[in-house]
């Protein structure tokens, strides 16, 4: 799938809110380059951590109430 259609997607989840998914996407990213393994099925040595971060929005298995969750 080509990332404009995983972005749509993604932004859908967040209700249409881009600060929301930048603030997702950037803390997820920063976890999975801190070592945390991807929530999808993907080498995540072949792919961005910022999109696999955003495919894992997309597909609905991350939220900002997750990550606000695993902070505390």
């Amino acid at each position: 799938m080509r990332i404009e259609k995983i972005t749509a997607k993604a932004m859908e989840h967040m209700d249409g809110d881009r600060y929301k998914l930048a603030l997702v996407v950037a803390k997820r990213a920063e976890e999975l380059a801190a070592g945390s393994m991807p929530l999808i099925s993907v080498d995540k040595n072949k792919v961005k951590f910022a999109d696999i971060a955003l495919m894992e929005v997309a597909e609905g298995k991350l939220s900002i109430e997750t990550l606000l969750r695993c902070e505390e």
